[in-house]
């Protein structure tokens, strides 16, 4: 059985990662009782029915303290009686949710009259904090929207063959702010900037010119080298450790030449190595996951 347990706050995508996995053809149950999973998973596999041989349960705050604490433990015992079991854990910044909420109109599961809207997701972050601390994939969905979740969900978790590991190389750009999500975060910013020159600056790191004008350049090539250096002593660390997901972020000033310039290449050489190698790219318009 492989089990995926989908966590996170109130308004940060839980259901539309749900659905996209019984999309992927996963069994999903919502809403399920901490204190329940055990018993919910040692039965299913017990019923050795097919269908439940790709299951997605979603976990939530609405949950005593002491059971979303156990749920690490639970997830390690569950691995240990051959069950590929990971977490999800899906979250966004306070403004983010407070205006998605606003949109919608919709009640947060833990406040009322007496807890305001804000303390709310102040004390979901509170108790899921157990949760978030053993994910194996933990997604920021502050920028992301329905339709791009549904990709990462569908690239990074879909098409991936359990047990093995997922490698996301992201670029971005450091005045846009930091991935939060990532393992590794390399900062490119000291190598030089095509966007000074003016026939390059429109150009993302994709394009042949850019291409061709950071190609010429050593020092570009030896932070490449050392990069890429750096990734395939430590890559197979992570697969020894049963990781399920690694993400490397490359990040210049903008996230549109060097970061970009430098995610394709590096991914490019990885995927000779490696089975599982997506790249994104966060600043430009088509930011999408891609293989």
């Amino acid at each position: 059985m492989r089990l995926i347990i989908v966590s996170g706050l109130s308004g940060s995508g839980k259901s539309v990662a749900l659905n996209l996995l019984e999309d992927l053809n996963f069994y999903c149950i919502d809403n399920v009782p901490a204190a329940l999973l055990d018993t919910v998973i040692t039965e299913l596999v017990a019923s050795a029915d097919s269908i439940y041989d790709n299951l997605a349960v979603g976990v939530d705050a609405r949950n005593r303290s002491a059971d979303l604490q156990s749920l690490p433990d639970l997830v390690r015992d569950l691995r240990n009686r051959g069950i590929l079991c990971e977490v999800i854990f899906l979250y966004a910044e306070d403004d983010i949710l407070l205006k998605r909420y606003s949109e919608t109109r919709r009640k947060h599961p833990l406040s009322d009259e007496e807890l305001s809207l804000a303390d709310a997701i102040a004390l979901e972050r509170e108790l899921l904090g157990p949760i978030i601390d053993g994910a194996a994939l933990v997604l920021d969905t502050t920028r992301t929207n329905v339709y791009e979740l549904g990709d990462i969900i569908r690239d990074r978790v879909g098409q991936r063959e359990a047990p093995e590991l997922s490698i996301l190389i992201e670029s971005f750009g450091f005045k846009h702010g930091l991935p939060s999500d990532a393992d590794f975060v390399f900062d490119l910013r000291c190598l030089p900037n095509p966007y000074w020159e003016t026939q390059l600056r429109k150009l993302t790191g994709k394009d042949r010119p850019i291409i061709e004008f950071l190609d010429g350049i050593q020092s570009v090539q030896n932070m490449y080298a050392d990069i890429l250096a750096f990734l395939e002593k430590w890559i197979p660390e992570y697969i020894s450790f049963n990781r399920n997901y690694l993400t490397v972020a490359l990040g210049c000033t903008g996230g549109q030449h060097r970061s970009v310039y430098l995610t394709e290449k590096l991914a490019a050489e990885l995927k000779q190595k490696f089975t599982h190698v997506l790249t994104r790219h966060n600043e430009l318009r088509d930011g999408k996951d891609s293989t």
